[in-house]
């Protein structure tokens, strides 16, 4: 059994987190855990809070995406995905960003909950123009987070333009689209979508067969 185990769903975040481990190249373990198993006592015992994914790395545990990602990246320094010197700002900054400000912006947006004007200072996306506004500005000077160099915050902060934008959650600005198509095109991005793919198709319930 491998020293790195890695708690998903295929229907989850855990995608995201596929993706890292496949960018990473380390053996891990798969575990899945199905919506009516999270809050189990097996699995809070990993994971009090009940949610995928998780991983668990020689008996410690990390847990939410954008941890787990920088987390990963630093454990594992030889895949080249930690930032250098002259990366960390950006690549703290937009990690940070987008597991915050960016998916709390889209979330409410999703759901019809828009601050009004007065209260946007209570919010630290603002609204959510502005957000997508500032993300088309990064993206449209820049092919990946720090620069011209792919790293661990572009499998985060990509999730969190691809994933809005394949169910209209994000307008079609031509800087997200182009650079959803520079991610999408990586063999390890490729290799988790495949690999979580089968996943889903074996959690599906087999269709009744005509007599």
């Amino acid at each position: 059994m491998s020293d790195l185990v890695f708690y998903t769903n295929p229907q989850s975040r855990g995608r995201i987190v596929r993706w890292m481990l496949e960018e990473v190249g380390q053996p891990y373990d798969t575990e899945i855990i199905g919506y009516d198993q999270m809050k189990s006592e097996r699995y809070l015992a990993v994971n009090p809070m009940g949610k995928v994914p998780a991983i668990k790395h020689r008996s410690h545990v990390v847990t939410e995406c954008a941890a787990i990602c920088a987390y990963l990246a630093d454990v594992f320094p030889g895949a080249g995905l930690g930032p250098r010197d002259d990366e960390k700002a950006d690549y703290y900054r937009w990690l940070f960003y987008a597991a915050g400000p960016v998916e709390a912006a889209v979330s409410n947006q999703a759901m019809g909950w828009v601050p009004t004007p007065e209260r946007e200072r209570m919010f630290g996306y603002g609204n959510f123009d502005k957000v997508v506004a500032l993300l088309d500005e990064l993206f449209s000077h820049r092919n990946y987070v720090c620069g011209d160099r792919f790293t661990a915050a572009d499998v985060y902060v990509g999730s969190q333009v691809m994933f809005p934008l394949q169910f209209g959650m994000l307008p079609e600005k031509d800087s997200f689209l182009r650079y959803r198509d520079r991610l999408t095109t990586r063999d390890a991005y490729k290799r988790a979508t495949e690999t979580d793919d089968r996943a889903q198709a074996q959690m599906q319930p087999a269709q009744p067969q005509p007599a």
